[in-house]
């Protein structure tokens, strides 16, 4: 069976479909390695496996990278689906691609809802395992990277990054409606700890914290010994449309600001192992 088949549509086109209120199309790329630049440039390439993303933070600085303005307003609504992704890959197989690191993804998440169907990154991180001997950080915010355990375990040099931004469920909801909850991400990123896997917990960009020295205890209790954080700037407007207000309305409510994130910080400092922040905290292993 073709690894798009089983999402074909009653009318027979695998290229569109719909999952919950995500419209799917499957787009052949042009490239799968992107050169890494800005803020991820001190990796070799990034590697995203879709564009768009189901989970739709209202936040998320990769809607303004959107293609056209009705992508960037609805976002959250759309994905799109390389699906000649492992088959790009493939083609580097005549030169193997050895202790480059790459970003698996820097504008998408690579555990899509719709990847425990199609097993997209999967057979991208098999290709890598098999062809290939990278150094590889794979961010998502998904409960599904444990799926992937058995393939992370056989990698040399790997890290797995589960990004948690708040210690309320209240507020996970106003910024991040369509993201598993905390509690499943931290369970996820235990269980992968737990195996002997690198992991590391983003909270990028942090955003309203309710008890600081109870949220390290719950981060503690995975066994993570890696913490990356960096502030949330509402001011500068990053947000999809019809957004704002109800983000401004949260942290309002949450008393939240510059100096609430300072001391945050400063409890986190006191009381995790090993904090990086911003950029410097990203740096490839």
């Amino acid at each position: 069976m073709d690894l798009f088949s089983s999402l074909e549509e009653e009318n027979n086109n695998p290229r569109k479909t719909k999952l919950g209120n995500t419209s799917i199309e499957y787009v052949q790329a042009s490239g799968i390695l992107t050169e890494a630049k800005g803020f991820m440039g001190a990796y070799d390439y990034t590697l995203n496996p879709y564009s768009g993303c189901s989970f739709g933070c209202n936040y998320c600085y990769a809607a303004f990278f959107a293609r056209s303005s009705d992508d960037k307003d609805n976002w959250g609504n759309w994905l799109r689906v390389k699906e000649n992704a492992l088959q790009l890959l493939i083609k580097k197989r005549k030169k193997p691609l050895v202790d480059k690191t790459i970003y698996m993804s820097s504008v998408t998440d690579p555990y899509q809802p719709i990847e425990k169907d199609l097993e997209l990154t999967r057979s991208i991180l098999k290709e890598l395992l098999d062809y290939h001997k990278v150094r590889l950080v794979i961010q998502t915010r998904s409960q599904l990277v444990a799926r992937d355990i058995d393939l992370f375990k056989q990698f040399d040099v790997i890290q797995v990054n589960m990004t948690v931004t708040t210690d309320s469920d209240e507020v996970r909801k106003a910024f991040e409606p369509h993201c598993p909850s905390n509690k499943v991400r931290l369970k996820a990123i235990k269980e992968i700890t737990d195996a002997g896997i690198h992991t590391c917990i983003t909270m990028t960009p942090l955003l309203p914290v309710e008890n600081a020295l109870d949220f390290t205890k719950e981060l503690l209790a995975t066994g993570v010994k890696k913490f990356i954080v960096q502030p949330f700037h509402p001011d500068k407007g990053k947000f999809i449309a019809s957004t704002r207000e109800v983000a401004f309305e949260q942290m309002k409510k949450m008393n939240w600001n510059d100096e609430k994130y300072k001391d945050v910080v400063e409890v986190f400092r006191k009381e995790l192992p090993w904090l990086g922040e911003g950029k410097n905290g990203f740096a490839p292993i």
